[in-house]
This record gives C-alpha cells, structure tokens and sequence, in this order.
C-alpha cells in the first residue's frame, strides 16, 4: 500500500495548504462565474509552475502569499474546459433511444464495477434560468410515444421497450437544445453523506459514452490528437477528460483507499478553469455552463485505485 499523501484538514485551503487561504477557492469561482471572466497570462504561467495558491491570491488581492518561488513540476496534458463528444445527436437536448438501450446493456455486462448499484439517468441545468421542476420527459417514434417520470432529484429509470427500439425513438424533454445536460446516475447504496466510489464512476463514464449523453463539443477537443472520445474505451485511459457534477460547489475532492489518500490537484476541478486563458469564449460550448463550480475529472484508467476507493467531496457551504 502507498504511503498516504498530504492532505489539507478541514477549513485548511487545498490549493496551499495554509489555514489562512480558505478564500482562494471561492475567488476563483466568483472569478469564473462573473461575465467577463479572464485569466492573466501571467497567473497561468504561475499556475503550471506549481503556484496555484499564490495565482489565487494575486486574482483575489485578498491575502499575501509568501515564501520562495515554487519549482517547475510535470503537470498533466493540458484539459481544455469542454467535454468530449459522445455520439451526439444533431439536437444534442434530445436522446437516441437505442443508444440509451445500450448504454444499459453495457451496464449490466459490466455490472461487476457496482455490483449493488441501479442504474438511473439524470437531467442536469445547462443554461441559466433552466426550469429543473418542470420538465417532463418522454419517449417518442413514429407510433410510439409514452411519458417518463422523473424522481425529485431529476433522475429517471429508462423501461425497456420492443417498438420503441423498432422505431429508433427518440427521449425527448420539454426544453430547448442546449439547456439541458445528461449523465449516468450510479450510486452504491450506504455510502457516507458527501462520498462516491470510484467503481460506480468509472461505470458512469462507460455507460454515458456508450449511451451518447454527452452534449456539444469545440474545436479545442481537435488539439487533442490521437484520442478517441465516442466509446467507453476512452474511460479507460489514465486521466480522461469526462467532467462529473457534484451536487454542491467543490472546495476539495479527495480519493481514499485505505491508508493512501490523495487530494485533486486544482486542474482537476472546475474544468481547468485556472489554465484556460478563453474561459468565457470556451464555455457555452461545454456542457458544464451552469456547472463549473461543481466540476471535476477522476483517474478513471490508473488501476492502482481500486473500484472501491472513496471519493470525498468537502463543499464550499462548508456543510
């Protein structure tokens, strides 16, 4: 077993490690959220020089970051802030039914990665001012057409049905395009309030590649050469770019296995909102619009996290 890594206590900043830097997190979501958000070319320098804490406070002119200048370190390939695209329909608010299908066929061939989880799909907000209560859900074809109803939390199970598969349905919401996001929604019973496994991760970004949820792309994902990003293989490369929501505003998101603990780096979270100078422009192509707060990106292929490994989530409400 590995040798358990620092890890920041609670009410101590992630980014620096000091108990008097817990803003840093929240001015760069204030920062993220305001309409004419940028990133100084120099912050992004310091960033990717390992200086994410004194990037922070410099934006924030909140607090005084001392000590030597940090040291260059290997970082990760650069992760635009989209998602990649998954077999994505001309209107990307409307989903195949027969992708949806087999998307739940993969998840019960693969049902050993969360052998005690159901599997449910969710409707997330895309855009500002998006209804969430409201919205009804259907499965309509040439014939076929019945309603589907969605649980409190906007997630619904998909019935298995003969003429709609015939009929290449589609799974239609009572919203425009591109207000609504999709995900997979798989979840292991008695968990810890505020803690995932990764078991069920992994098999959510499977099932989501495999069933198409994933909406609209940029040009930036083509810089990416080499990658393929429309099958469930993608999700097993060591660091693959599939973003996953939270349910609150992130202020740290923790792996554990054991007695080995690792803290996400900031580029992991927020869609690399502290490396992508474009920010603003860069958005409305992203999925993640109305969810960057609660971003992050998981180690899905590094097999030396168990599919039981914890992730833990401490949010910015501090609850």
């Amino acid at each position: 077993m590995a040798a358990a890594d620092s890890t920041p206590q609670k009410m101590v900043c992630a980014w620096c490690g000091s108990a008097q830097h817990w803003a840093c997190r929240t001015r760069i979501v204030d920062y993220i959220r305001a309409p004419t958000f940028t990133m100084p070319t120099a912050h992004i320098r310091l960033a990717r020089l390992h200086a994410v804490a004194r990037m922070v406070c410099a934006l924030a002119s909140a607090v005084t970051c001392g000590g030597a200048p940090a040291q260059p370190d290997v970082r990760a390939e650069y992760m635009p802030a989209v998602t990649v695209t998954a077999k994505a329909n001309p209107n990307p608010v409307e989903k195949s039914y027969r992708k949806m299908v087999k998307g739940m066929d993969l998840f019960q061939r693969q049902h050993a990665l969360s052998p005690n989880a159901e599997l449910r799909f969710k409707l997330l907000p895309r855009k500002q001012g998006t209804d969430m209560n409201t919205i009804t859900l259907a499965v309509v074809g040439d014939t076929v057409d019945f309603v589907l109803p969605i649980a409190a939390d906007h997630t619904f199970a998909l019935p298995r049905h003969a003429l709609a598969q015939q009929e290449d349905a589609q799974v239609v919401p009572n919203r425009r395009a591109l207000s609504l996001t999709w995900r997979t929604d798989i979840r292991t019973p008695g968990l810890p309030p505020d803690t995932r496994r990764l078991g069920d991760l992994r098999l959510e970004c499977r099932v989501g590649m495999e069933a198409g949820l994933i909406s609209n792309s940029s040009s930036l994902i083509g810089r990416l050469a080499g990658a393929v990003f429309d099958t469930p293989a993608y999700c097993d490369k060591p660091a693959p770019l599939y973003l996953f929501f939270a349910d609150r505003p992130l202020f740290s998101v923790t792996l554990l296995a054991g007695a080995r603990r690792h803290v996400l780096s900031i580029d992991k979270l927020y869609a690399n909102a502290s490396d992508d100078t474009d920010m603003q422009a860069n958005l409305p192509y992203c999925d993640c619009e109305m969810l960057v707060d609660r971003t992050y990106v998981l180690p899905l292929g590094d097999n030396t996290w168990p599919d039981d490994t914890l992730v833990l989530f401490e949010y910015m409400d501090g609850e």
